[in-house]
């Protein structure tokens, strides 16, 4: 083989490797390619993530909100309840002195 015969194998297996480094990036590039319907498709998703994401902070905050005046109502009816058993406890001793009084007052007379 002399000197031109390897430059023309040379460049014809160069010319192949290019052709078929061309072709495979082209199939590559046909099989990855992506669509206009599949990004209208994701920008779809994207939305809806978002509007979904809004409506999961909405509850979160109306959550919050519930909770605060269940704690303040269960906190308020708590305190009327030790004010109740107060008044209760107290109207029972007033009861038992004044039964007291009535039982000395029945044995004296």
């Amino acid at each position: 083989m002399n000197g031109s015969e390897f430059i023309a194998a040379t460049a014809a297996i160069l010319f192949v490797a290019f052709l078929a480094g061309w072709f495979s990036h082209w199939l590559i590039s046909r099989i990855t390619r992506v669509t206009r319907s599949d990004m209208d498709d994701l920008d779809q998703m994207a939305q809806e993530l978002h509007n979904a994401e809004e409506e999961r902070d909405q509850a979160v905050t109306y959550l919050q909100q519930r909770e605060a005046e269940l704690t303040n109502k269960l906190a308020q009816t708590e305190a009327e309840l030790h004010a109740a058993m107060d008044g209760l406890r107290s109207a029972r001793h007033e009861t038992e002195e004044l039964r007291a009084y009535v039982e000395r007052a029945n044995q004296a007379g």
